[in-house]
């Protein structure tokens, strides 16, 4: 596609400093930038770049002061981070591709599909499915009986969605993702052997929810499974059976989430997190990389690191003593050998 810097500048509210019918076909990091390319500068780190970038167009905050000569044209707004997120969704969407339905699709004849619907080669959709307006299903997506898929969503190759499963409109699931498989249920019985329990529940994706490549989603045994709005999961994350995640929480990889555990809203989760089931994690709560959460988190905007997990400040003072330890002991062993001979 093509724009032009005054086309780019009207879409983002922004004001054009420069020419303002420069051309562009691409998207490029400012340290890469090439001609006919539009990139951008948000974190002062790079400042050096946009000096030297050969990017045609770049997109600035309004408060940018240039110390020398800058040789693209800019694009002056009130956020350049986020406008360029709205740029690059843009982009995206112009890659899309056709709409209609692959004549290497099996789409059950009861499936209901909304307009402009693409499905892609090898997908299998089931009965009384229903498939919202502009939903984009790539190659081979299994969908099971009684999915509703919500309008505008986009499902990439390979996604499994399980039967009765609901997903709201303008979701995004990445490629390997598999919602409402069976929750791990499992009743011990004599003989060290375990008898299975049944999953009837199912899974719920609120609107405008992203999951990450490789990420499941257990459906649950009674009930639902919930991720509301604006929730995003990151690639290989564990969602247990019964487990709700509040609004706008994001939750980076690897993070292992247990059964029945409610997560409240705009939390933050970093990597490789191991979450027990059966608890309650407050509004706002941060919880840092390679934690372990073995209780609730009641207080709202809680700091949490370590494993188990505790509050931030105490766990970074534990780690500096820690690091410290093996000289703590030598001192502790050096004052007993004194107080020994002291006492002789």
């Amino acid at each position: 596609m093509e724009f032009t810097a005054a086309q780019i500048a009207g879409f983002l509210n922004g004001t054009v400093e420069g020419n303002p019918e420069e051309k562009v076909f691409n998207l490029s990091k400012i340290d890469e930038g090439k001609p006919g390319t539009l990139t951008f500068l948000a974190n002062p780190k790079y400042t050096p770049y946009i000096y030297t970038t050969l990017a045609s167009v770049v997109v600035v905050n309004h408060d940018f002061v240039a110390l020398q000569e800058v040789r693209g044209t800019l694009i002056r707004v009130a956020d350049a981070y986020s406008s360029f997120a709205t740029l690059l969704e843009m982009f995206d969407q112009s890659k899309a591709g056709n709409t209609g339905i692959s004549e290497h699709a099996v789409v059950d004849t009861s499936a209901e599909l909304g307009a402009n619907v693409s499905v892609g080669e090898f997908v299998v959709i089931r009965k009384n499915t229903v498939i919202g307006k502009n939903v984009i299903i790539h190659a081979q997506v299994f969908i099971g009986n009684n999915v509703h898929i919500g309008d505008n969503s986009i499902l990439y190759p390979g996604v499994k969605v399980y039967h009765d499963c609901l997903i709201g409109a303008s979701c995004t699931l990445h490629s390997g993702v598999v919602i409402g498989s069976d929750g791990f249920g499992f009743a011990p019985v004599a003989g060290n052997n375990y008898q299975k329990i049944p999953q009837l529940g199912n899974v719920i994706l609120e609107d405008q929810v992203e999951i990450g490549s490789n990420t499941t989603i257990d459906r649950a045994t009674l009930g639902s499974t919930i991720i509301r709005r604006g929730v995003k999961l990151d690639n290989l994350i564990q969602v247990g059976h019964n487990a709700e995640i509040g609004e706008n929480t994001v939750i980076a990889a690897q993070t292992g989430i247990s059964g029945s555990t409610k997560i409240g809203r705009n939390c933050m989760i970093g990597g490789q997190v191991g979450i027990v089931g059966h608890i309650t994690i407050a509004d706002d709560v941060k919880i840092g990389a390679g934690s372990g959460i073995e209780a609730s988190i009641l207080q709202e905007g809680a700091i949490m690191l370590g494993a188990p997990a505790i509050e931030i400040n105490k766990a970074r003072r534990n780690f500096i003593h820690w690091r410290n330890f093996d000289e703590i002991v030598r001192k502790v062993y050096s004052i007993e050998k004194k107080l020994k001979k002291s006492d002789e």
